[in-house]
């Protein structure tokens, strides 16, 4: 998709997340509540007797945020399909062996999924629904995102030069 048309569409679809939700859109909340729910299934009383679970209560899945992360997982494995851009591969440079790959890629999301909840918001949060309300917070979040990113780049860098 054209990247201002999908940059206005993602603001339209802030803006009305504002009006009818009252909130902002972000995707770790939805996460987390699964896991919440997961847990529940299998030990109930941890999860109820648990500081950061137990405050969602017996039904954690009844959030805007899981139908939010659902929606969103949806929408793109739904225009993946249309696009003809499903494939099942792990993207990676001809030097990287897979493994390699595939646990730096792991690695990193369980770090970031991590900081996420540490910081009670993930990157979209912070991005889409604190830029948009100009938090001085969220600014500087977003430009420590792209310096760390850059830094990174320097060490993984050789991965990906074939």
């Amino acid at each position: 998709m054209n990247p201002y048309l999908a940059g206005t569409l993602l603001g339209l679809v802030l803006l009305v997340s504002f009006l009818v939700l009252g909130a902002g859109l972000g995707a770790s909340g939805g996460i987390a509540r699964a896991g919440a729910y997961l847990q529940c299934c299998l030990l109930p009383g941890a999860t109820s007797a648990s500081e950061y679970f137990g405050s969602w209560g017996d039904q954690p899945l009844r959030h805007y945020l899981v139908f939010m992360f659902a929606g969103v997982f949806t929408g793109g494995l739904f225009s993946a399909v249309l696009a003809n851009r499903v494939a099942f591969k792990l993207e990676r440079g001809a030097k990287a062996p897979w493994k390699l790959r595939a646990l730096l890629a792991l690695g990193g999301g369980v770090i970031v999924g991590f900081a996420s909840r540490l910081a009670a918001g993930c990157t979209s949060g912070q991005a889409l629904t604190g830029g948009a309300l100009l938090l001085s917070g969220s600014l500087v979040f977003m430009l420590c995102i792209f310096a760390g990113g850059y830094g990174m780049a320097w060490f993984v860098r050789r991965q990906w030069h074939d």
